[in-house]
């Protein structure tokens, strides 16, 4: 099929491979991404890589530092840095001009802005004068409370006029904005994980892999439960430390869960803003691991993955632990439900910020090693069959087309400049 120019291009015939149209072709995607590290950045690399094996030219723009760069650069996309924080302020105005001056060194044919400040950024530097397609991975709004809530809502609903599509990692994501006033073109493109990557064993190449609790803790992790009881389970956390991943809420129930169950330890893996006050009033059965590159190793380490979240639009890492065919228990935020397997909700679902039902959950399932097993083994089979990340990027292709051979009317501002 062809596709129209939207950026003054030649345009030929293009050949599609799984959806994605073909590099040689000349069509452009630029990535605009904040923040630089944490299941964003994840997801745009599993993106990328996807996109650039297909066919399509992909260019990421993103801060210095950020875990992307170094990912995106390796499956073959052109990385640029783009200097942004991630709370709006005083840097804002240079942030536009930044983003301004990416598209018109890229000239990208769409522009794809991920997470609220590349969409705040992004969208202020297009504005509808290049096709974009912005991604929330959560709402701001669900991020803050009074006032500043009041006014994401407000530019989410206005932004709306520069978003060619909206696309949400969920339908409970997209009933969000659309309870919030957005109006806007939405689509719905599940998350995908690279199932080659995230399986119940190493790769065979990988050679034999250690389990990663060896080094953690002084002598490594003791994983003795005591006499006769076999070893301690372990249950495991991916995600940033903060107040969105919830793991305040997970140290509380796990008071409950140390006390029921013999041994068993928690690993916190990650960084972030809320690390120091996590580490103080954590007990000593819990560890902290710190930052990873790769966390295929932990959840294949986990007898259970928990994420205690208390906003979200689809997490990653439960999809990345199922893939792992490891069992998730997880809390009742958006796109929790439609992430796990059917029938699993009993078991593996709990209210967000509801310690003692999380602590409930988490025990049932450590003293039911028979169950963890089936759990497991249908959540990787639901995974591989549902979420894997070429099924996205296909998805993500056709929205670029969409997008793409769509008019754009003169109404629209030009770029910031």
């Amino acid at each position: 099929m062809a596709f129209p120019s939207t950026s003054g291009k030649k345009w030929n015939e293009v050949r599609v491979t799984s959806g994605i149209p073909r590099a040689d072709q000349g069509f452009t995607a630029l990535h605009l991404v904040q923040p630089p590290d944490g299941g964003v950045p994840r997801v745009v690399a599993d993106l990328v890589a996807a996109q650039t094996a297909a066919g399509l030219r992909v260019v990421v723009g993103c801060p210095p530092g950020s875990t992307l760069a170094p990912a995106a650069a390796r499956a073959g996309a052109d990385v640029l840095t783009w200097a942004a924080t991630r709370e709006p302020g005083r840097s804002l105005p240079g942030e536009v001009r930044a983003a301004a001056r990416l598209l018109d060194a890229v000239r990208p044919d769409v522009l794809h802005a991920h997470s609220a400040k590349a969409g705040l950024a992004g969208r202020l530097a297009a504005r509808g004068r290049v096709p974009t397609v912005f991604q929330p991975h959560a709402w701001s709004f669900e991020a803050v409370g009074g006032a500043l809530a009041g006014a994401a809502r407000g530019w989410e609903r206005w932004a709306a006029r520069w978003s060619d599509r909206i696309v949400c990692v969920s339908e409970a994501e997209r009933a969000t904005g659309v309870r919030a006033g957005v109006r806007a073109e939405f689509r719905v493109v599940r998350n995908g994980v690279d199932t080659a990557h995230f399986t119940p064993h190493a790769p065979p190449d990988a050679g034999e892999e250690q389990s990663p609790l060896a080094g953690l803790g002084p002598g490594g992790l003791d994983l003795d439960a005591g006499p006769g009881t076999g070893p301690a389970p372990v249950v495991v956390c991916v995600g940033r430390l903060c107040r969105q991943k919830g793991q305040d809420v997970l140290l509380r129930a796990w008071e409950a869960v140390a006390r029921e169950v013999r041994g068993a330890r928690l690993v916190l893996v990650g960084d972030g803003p809320d690390a120091v006050s996590l580490r103080a009033a954590a007990p000593p059965s819990v560890l902290f691991a710190g930052p990873v590159a790769d966390t295929a190793r932990w959840y294949r380490a986990a007898d259970l993955v928990v994420l205690p979240s208390r906003w979200e639009g689809m997490a990653l890492s439960p999809l990345e632990a199922m893939a792992c065919a490891r069992p998730v228990v997880l809390t009742d935020v958006d796109g929790a439900r439609e992430s796990l397997p059917p029938g699993h909700a009993d078991a593996c679902l709990v209210p967000a910020e509801d310690s003692a039902a999380l602590a409930a959950a988490v025990v049932a399932l450590l003293r039911d090693p028979r169950a963890r097993a089936e759990l497991g083994r249908r959540a990787h089979d639901h995974v591989r069959s549902t979420f894997d990340v070429r099924r996205t990027a296909a998805a993500l292709a056709g929205i670029y087309r969409e997008v793409a051979g769509a008019p754009h009317p003169e109404r629209r501002e030009p770029i910031a400049q």
